[in-house]
C-alpha cells in the first residue's frame, strides 16, 4: 500500500513539473505577417479571388479560388516551438493527394541562405479546430520561416503561436517580382505529398522569383471569367498551363480571344504559355493516346501562329519525366519528383524570357 501511495505521489509530482514547464503561447493572425503568392487583395486574406466581385464561376470553381493553394506565410521567430490554430472548411478529399497537401501545413526554415524543409502537419478532419503543434525543439536562435497553406481547403482564420516572451514578426518578402501563373490541377499541386511541392512553389524557392498561383484542378479552360480575374492582376509577367484541361474544340475557340483579352489588359507584358505534359496513362491506352496527342498537336499548331501574330507571347515545353516513366502517381499527375522535374525544366526558358523585360 505504501508503495502504491509513493507511485501515485511521484506521478502527481512529475505531472505537476510538466504542467509548470509547458509554455504558454501567444498567437498572431498569419495575415498580419507577410503573405507570399497573393494574386490580389481579397476581404478574406486567404482567398485567392474575391468571388463577390468576380462572377461566373461554377460552385466548385468558386470553392477552388477560395482555397489558398500556393500561398505561404513568411515570418521570423526565436521560439523553439510553433503552434497553429485555424478555422476553415476542410471538406475536399482526393484519393491521389495526401492529407498533408490537401488540408495541412508545410514549414520551411532558411539555412545557409536556402529554404530547407522542416516539417509538415495535417489537420485531423475529425477535429479540425484542434490546435496543432507544428514543430518543437528548434532552439532559441532566430529563424526565418516559410509556412505553406493547404492546397484544397478554405481558411477563415490562421493563427501562429510562439512561446510567451519570444519574437514573432513579419519579414520583408523573401522573393522578388510578381509572376502570375494560371493553370490546371498540375499548377494547383494535385498528387503532391505536401503543400509546398507544386511546381510553381518549387520554382519560386529555387529561383527567388515569386510566382502567384491560380491553379484550379480540372477547371483551367481559358473561361472568360478567369480572363477577367487575370486582367485585373498586376504582375510583371504571366505564365499559363492552359492546355491540360480543355479539349481540342475548346482550345480552338478560346485561345486567341484569351490572348487578346490579356494583351489589352497588360500591354507589353510577357505572356508565357506551356504545352501540357505527356501523361503516363497513355502508355497502353489508345483512347488516352488519341485524345492527348490531339490536344498537344492543336496546342503546338495554334501557338506556332500565336507567337508570330502577337507580340510578347511565348511558348515553352515543360518536362516532368526523366525517361524512367516512374514519376506519375495516378497516370495523370506527377508526384513530388515529377513536379521537381517540371519546375527545373521551365527555369531556363522562363528566366531567359523575363530577362528580356528587365525581370531578374
Amino acid at each position: 500500500m505504501k508503495r502504491l501511495v509513493l507511485v501515485v505521489l511521484s506521478l502527481g509530482f512529475a505531472l505537476g513539473i510538466h504542467a509548470q514547464d509547458a509554455p504558454d503561447y501567444v498567437f498572431t493572425e498569419a495575415s498580419d505577417l507577410t503573405l507570399i503568392g497573393k494574386l490580389m487583395n481579397t476581404p478574406n486574406p486567404y482567398h485567392r479571388v474575391d468571388t463577390v466581385v468576380y462572377k461566373g464561376f461554377t460552385s466548385h470553381e468558386n470553392f477552388q479560388v477560395r482555397c489558398p493553394a500556393g500561398l505561404a506565410v513568411a515570418f521570423r521567430t526565436d521560439s523553439p516551438s510553433i503552434h497553429i490554430r485555424h478555422t476553415g472548411n476542410f471538406s475536399h478529399r482526393s484519393s491521389s493527394t495526401t492529407g498533408h497537401a490537401q488540408h495541412g501545413y508545410d514549414l520551411y526554415i532558411k539555412k545557409n541562405g536556402k529554404w530547407v524543409w522542416a516539417i509538415s502537419r495535417g489537420v485531423n478532419l475529425d477535429d479540425p479546430e484542434k490546435e496543432i503543434s507544428l514543430i518543437r525543439y528548434t532552439g532559441n536562435s532566430m529563424k526565418e520561416c516559410l509556412l505553406y497553406l493547404p492546397i484544397y481547403s478554405e481558411l477563415s482564420s490562421l493563427k501562429i503561436g510562439v512561446e510567451e516572451g519570444c519574437v514573432l514578426e513579419a519579414i520583408d518578402p523573401p522573393f522578388r517580382h510578381r509572376v502570375a501563373i494560371y493553370g490546371s490541377s498540375f499548377t494547383q499541386g494535385i498528387s503532391t505529398s505536401r503543400a509546398g511541392m507544386s511546381y510553381p512553389d518549387q520554382f519560386t524557392r529555387h529561383t527567388g522569383i515569386q510566382m502567384l498561383p491560380l491553379g484550379c484542378s480540372g477547371n483551367c479552360k481559358m473561361q472568360p471569367y478567369f480572363a477577367d480575374v487575370l486582367a485585373d492582376v498586376e504582375a510583371d509577367a504571366y505564365v499559363f498551363d492552359t492546355f491540360s484541361n480543355p479539349n481540342v474544340k475548346t482550345i480552338k475557340e478560346r485561345l486567341f480571344p484569351f490572348i487578346e483579352r490579356l494583351q489589352a489588359a497588360h500591354p507589353g507584358k510577357p505572356l508565357i504559355f506551356q504545352q501540357t505534359i505527356r501523361r503516363e496513362n497513355r502508355n497502353f491506352c489508345s483512347h488516352h493516346e488519341a485524345n492527348q496527342s490531339g490536344v498537344q498537336h492543336v496546342a503546338d499548331s495554334l501557338m506556332k501562329i500565336a507567337v508570330k501574330r502577337y507580340s510578347d507571347v511565348y511558348y515553352i515545353q515543360p518536362e516532368s519525366d526523366d525517361g524512367s516513366h516512374e514519376w506519375s502517381v495516378d497516370g495523370i499527375h506527377p508526384g513530388d519528383y515529377g513536379y521537381y522535374l517540371w519546375a527545373r525544366s521551365i527555369e531556363k526558358p522562363i528566366l531567359k524570357i523575363l530577362r528580356k523585360y528587365g525581370i531578374k
